[in-house]
């Protein structure tokens, strides 16, 4: 300790505890460690292997108190306000950089070329597989360096970072257990972005977007007309409005008489959809260059 930090621990004693913050954000976790997904764990832990000190631990306190006001994550930083002592809030700001587009549209290949990565990544997922293709691709998710951070906070120490940072480097961690997208969507790419780029890499259609909106139910009435029975008390439809349908009391014409139901269309497979699925191969087999080759003979095969 040099003869400055008495004089800086002296100065800041003077300001007391922090004023106590109603409504504020509090850390779900009351001890031992913040963050329950494995993404945000590697959040905390690349953080910690920082040896931030003591900082972290009041952080963590001033997470779990509630101290952080707001937290908002936009492309390339997080801002956020930290009550402290004094009465006007902190202006905290976490800056990372935003990928190229070059190296999006390398992760994004990438992640379209697997065909398993893929699928779980469009389902809503987030497994730790992605993490070594975003970094192949030069894309890691988290920082390496300290130095790969911009941070900056209004409160009067110049130690960097405070514990109003940590504070909000522990909610963020949360807030990634709730939402790992938002993980990609400070690197750049929000989840909707993403999605569609590796729909349309991988030749799929967009969904539509009204099919919430209407779920496809039939009517009651319709419903029991094509199985030839009428609920009691239902009407608007009848057992004679339905083709083949009539009021016969033959029970062996139950499953023959009329229409056959609808048979289920179901989305073709890519004929090299196995192909997709297996890991590259080395460069001593041709590597990606060998399924590029191969993907012509699995259409072919489909075809014939």
């Amino acid at each position: 300790m040099n003869d400055e930090e008495p004089e800086k621990a002296d100065r800041f004693a003077d300001f007391g505890p922090p004023i106590p913050v109603e409504g504020g954000l509090v850390a779900r976790s009351t001890r031992g460690f913040i963050g329950e997904e494995w993404w945000s764990r590697r959040f905390i832990d690349v953080l910690e292997s920082f040896s931030l000190g003591g900082r972290l631990t009041r952080g963590r306190a001033y997470a779990r108190k509630g101290q952080v006001i707001s937290l908002d994550v936009a492309p390339g930083e997080v801002r956020a306000e930290v009550q402290g002592s004094r009465v006007r809030p902190y202006q905290v700001r976490i800056g990372l950089p935003v990928f190229t587009e070059l190296l999006w549209a390398k992760a994004e290949v990438a992640i379209a070329e697997q065909a398993i990565h893929a699928a779980r990544l469009l389902a809503g997922q987030f497994p730790p597989e992605l993490e070594p293709v975003f970094a192949k691709a030069g894309a890691p998710f988290f920082p390496a360096r300290l130095s790969d951070l911009s941070l900056s906070c209004s409160c009067p120490d110049g130690a960097i970072p405070c514990k109003h940072l940590a504070a909000v480097f522990y909610l963020l961690a949360e807030r990634f257990d709730d939402d790992p997208f938002q993980i990609l969507l400070l690197r750049g790419r929000s989840r909707g972005e993403l999605l569609a780029r590796v729909r349309r890499l991988r030749g799929e259609e967009e969904p539509d977007p009204r099919a919430d909106d209407v779920p496809p139910v039939a009517p009651v009435g319709a419903a029991a007309a094509l199985v030839g029975l009428v609920p009691v008390g239902v009407t608007g439809s009848s057992v004679s409005d339905v083709p083949g349908r009539g009021a016969s009391s033959d029970p062996m014409r139950f499953w023959t008489a009329g229409e056959p139901l609808p048979v289920p269309k179901h989305p073709a497979l890519p004929p090299d959809l196995l192909l997709r699925s297996l890991p590259t191969p080395g460069s001593a087999l041709g590597g990606s260059r060998l399924l590029a080759q191969l993907a012509p003979l699995y259409e072919g095969l489909a075809d014939s």
